[in-house]
């Protein structure tokens, strides 16, 4: 015989109730020999709970009655449930009369939701041909008196049982679960998840050959699914494991179920009522390979922390407390404290909490007068996560991953054995932490959720490029790259999933204004971890809010030179709190696009190379413009108009020729080096004849020839071996405060690396003292929307492996 079970959410009315009987349906004219243990249906349990609080309180219940009668006689041709419904009336109607009910009276009106159940169900299996009948547990499982988490009477439960089953093993017998009677037939129920425990009781008893216990997902997963989206189905499991699961909170299990069904070795599978076609979770006394199980959290639960200096070499603190904890019938979850027992930390379930602080605050109140205890303090703000079957050897991984995402765990505790691990955790961070710690020890892609400030050239190409080599990135390096919102100065397109490749639209239709602390909140109000923001602007404002960011758990990529150029206090204050938040801020493109040239300069310089100058063409623009007439016989204004034709300088030309972007450049290089150099320090050699720097862009466009007769002369002074380039130079005493930094227009031998340059190419030359006169020479493409969103990219990779 199979004892089949049955949860509440497989027995709603709906799809779940008729997957429900055609599962039994299908079993039985199979002829497999079943027995059926059911829930209560739907809501049932909680919502007959109200009505005994509504009762309690003396507010009108009867509403809320007629609509709990009507849930659970939808369906049926007739009133099933006149007797049922008249003596709940009647327990209810007391509760109000006086205004309180006991335990016993709660375990009286909350038993219904399984009878009810039970007779729903075997009566629809009567109307479709099925020969069913109705059990009540009451009179097979005998318990003892404690209401609300009753313990069976083994022997004559089971006696009971056998005595059943001979007479009436020719049905379908549909059994109520959770629920039990005293000796003197009073009414008990087994605690939660009570149903799980009556079935495993009953393929006990019955020695069944398998016992399925049917609810609303696949089986046991590496993590809740509803919290977890990449939580993986576990296939098989030992009863050791799902134990350890079933004590650690797992929902699906009761910590009570597996003893019947070790005792007996009796399999017990973990199926869909949804999913037929889904073999489940089988578990077994087989012991599988060793290794992380799966993750399991407790919501209800509260921290008890005792503190006291005084305790300081006192021994039998412990004792008093588990002696308090015993007195009340308190189970102590995870006990935490230092070797000196100055401090202990205490989880209990959160229903206990109050009773608990008392005791233990009647238990020390001699500690209180003569100050060795300080103080006892409940803490209902948290939740546990444990990790099944993780030891110390590589908890490093998960811990730092949480520390990453700025979780810290306010309690750890690891089991005797090594192999399960408990962290406390605020109740506002434990769905994030739950993810973080998942993505980590389980190997499955590391989601990395991106959000992008500005779209235009960069941002844009930027966008795009992710979200075609997201899918090869996910396959190939196990990231998974989500950008859950993109922003213009005004607007924002949000999606906690990831945003598609019609974005552009969806952002025209749906964007919505916004701060900046409405996209923080957001990733807060959904969970997202592993938060990088991407700064795509040229905004000298939008740097004000990396702080925010940082602070708030973002790392930071930006293309955006301004928060590295403006005050020196203010480059100091980010990296101070950057360093507080242990977060990382990666700005590659800022100099050289795409080049791989900050991470060697950040490299030399760490490692304690002495560099001792730096020079180069900062500027991909006027690489093209020098480079092209240096060698041709073409007017300034000729070679300059074609790269405004080419898109290869800003609308406004001036912004380019002016060299402040060279100079913002060659500041961040300097500041690298830990110079403290601010931006009106740098000596910059502007192109643009002073009676042309004024005025609109149009005007200095129609005036273009005026430069001519300037670079003509400039042109003409250079040897016939030489080409001109416009550089930038870092040099001085390096070591010092500050350096030299100025950004000019010079003559080099055609045949040096400087001299050489093609295109709109740039090119840096690192002098240290280590390569004495031969320089570092980094050249390439140093413009252009498409490499400086690929360096920008490739930035958002190197953060992600770190995470």
């Amino acid at each position: 015989m199979k004892i089949l079970k049955f949860g509440g959410k497989s027995l709603a009315n709906g799809e779940g109730l008729q997957k429900v009987i055609q599962t039994i349906a299908q079993k039985y004219f199979n002829n497999e020999p079943i027995a059926v243990v059911v829930s209560a249906r739907g809501n049932a349990t909680d919502e007959l709970v109200i009505l005994l609080k509504k009762a309690q309180a003396k507010i009108e219940f009867q509403n809320d009655f007629e609509q709990f009668k009507k849930y659970q006689l939808e369906g049926l041709k007739e009133n099933i449930f006149e007797e049922e419904f008249t003596v709940i009336q009647k327990l209810l109607e007391g509760v109000s009369l006086l205004g309180d009910y006991s335990d016993k009276i709660k375990d009286q009106v909350i038993a219904y939701g399984e009878i009810l159940s039970a007779k729903y169900v075997a009566y629809v299996l009567n109307e479709n041909s099925i020969k069913a009948q109705f059990v009540d547990s009451r009179q097979l499982i005998k318990t003892d008196a404690n209401f609300g988490n009753a313990q069976p009477i083994e022997a004559t439960s089971k006696q009971n049982v056998l005595e059943y089953f001979v007479k009436n093993g020719d049905k379908v017998n549909i059994i109520t679960g959770f629920i039990g009677s005293t000796v003197l037939n009073e009414t008990t129920t087994l605690g939660r998840n009570g149903s799980n425990y009556t079935a495993s009781l009953i393929a006990n008893y019955l020695n069944a050959e398998e016992f399925q216990n049917y609810t609303h997902v696949d089986g046991i997963f590496t993590a809740n699914p509803d919290l977890v989206a990449d939580a993986k189905k576990i296939e098989r499991l030992s009863f050791n494991e799902a134990n350890e699961l079933a004590n650690f909170g797992a929902q699906i299990l009761h910590a009570k179920t597996i003893i019947p069904l070790v005792e007996k070795n009796i399999p017990l599978r973990i199926l869909n009522t949804f999913n037929p076609e889904n073999n489940g979770t089988l578990i077994t006394s087989e012991q599988t390979n060793e290794g992380i199980k799966s993750l399991s959290v407790l919501t209800n639960v509260s921290l008890i922390n005792l503190e006291g200096r005084g305790l300081l070499g006192k021994t039998g603190v412990d004792a008093r407390i588990f002696s308090v904890m015993a007195e009340n019938d308190i189970s102590v979850s995870i006990i935490s404290q230092g070797s000196s027992e100055r401090g202990i930390g205490l989880v209990v379930s959160s229903d206990k909490a109050s009773k608990a602080l008392v005791g233990l605050e009647k238990e020390f109140e001699n500690d209180f007068y003569t100050k060795d205890v300080n103080k006892i303090t409940v803490n209902d703000n948290i939740a546990v996560i444990s990790i099944i079957g993780q030891d110390l050897t590589n908890f490093h991984k998960p811990y730092t991953a949480l520390i990453r995402n700025k979780i810290t765990p306010i309690l750890l505790n690891n089991t005797v054995t090594g192999r399960n691990i408990s962290l406390v955790i605020s109740k506002e961070e434990f769905k994030r932490a739950l993810n973080v710690i998942h993505g980590e020890v389980f190997g499955v892609a590391k989601k990395i959720n991106i959000a992008i400030f500005g779209h235009g050239t960069v941002g844009g190409t930027l966008i795009n490029q992710i979200l075609e080599s997201a899918k090869n990135i996910e396959k190939r390096k196990g990231i998974k790259l989500n950008v859950f919102a993109i922003a213009n100065s005004k607007e924002v397109l949000l999606n906690k999933f990831g945003i598609g490749e019609n974005w552009k639209a969806v952002l025209e239709d749906k964007g919505q204004e916004y701060k900046v602390e409405d996209i923080i909140a957001y990733a807060k109000e959904h969970h997202l971890e592993n938060l990088i923001a991407i700064d795509n602007t040229a905004s000298a404002t939008f740097i004000e809010n990396y702080i925010a960011l940082a602070e708030n758990s973002f790392d930071l990529i930006s293309s955006n030179k301004v928060a590295n150029t403006v005050s020196y206090d203010f480059y100091k204050k980010l990296r101070k709190v950057l360093a507080e938040n242990q977060k990382e801020y990666l700005y590659e493109t800022n100099v050289g696009a795409g080049l791989p040239l900050i991470d060697t300069i950040k490299l030399l310089h760490l490692s304690g190379e002495n560099i001792t100058k730096i020079k180069g063409v900062f500027s991909g623009t006027l690489s093209y413009l020098f480079n092209n007439f240096s060698v041709q016989d073409k007017k300034f204004s000729e070679v300059l108009k074609e790269a405004i034709d080419n898109g290869f300088t800003e609308p406004d030309p001036r912004e380019d020729l002016n060299g402040n972007d060279v100079g913002r450049k060659l500041l961040i290089l300097a500041r690298e080096l830990d110079l403290q150099n601010e931006f009106d320090e740098i000596k910059i050699q502007n192109l643009i004849p002073e009676a042309l720097r004024e005025g609109s862009a149009a005007s200095f466009l129609d005036k273009l020839t005026e430069l001519d007769g300037i670079y003509d002369e400039i042109k003409a002074s250079k040897k016939s071996d030489e080409v001109l380039r416009y550089i930038g130079e870092l040099s001085g005493d390096l070591q010092q405060d500050k350096g030299n930094l100025e950004v000019k227009l010079v003559s080099v031998s055609v045949s040096s690396a400087l001299g050489s340059l093609k295109g709109s190419d740039s090119i840096f030359e690192i002098y240290t003292e280590s390569y004495g006169e031969q320089p570092i020479v980094i050249q390439g493409a140093g413009a252009g929307a498409s490499v400086t969103a690929r360096g920008v990219f490739g930035d958002i990779l190197r953060l992600s492996e770190k995470k």
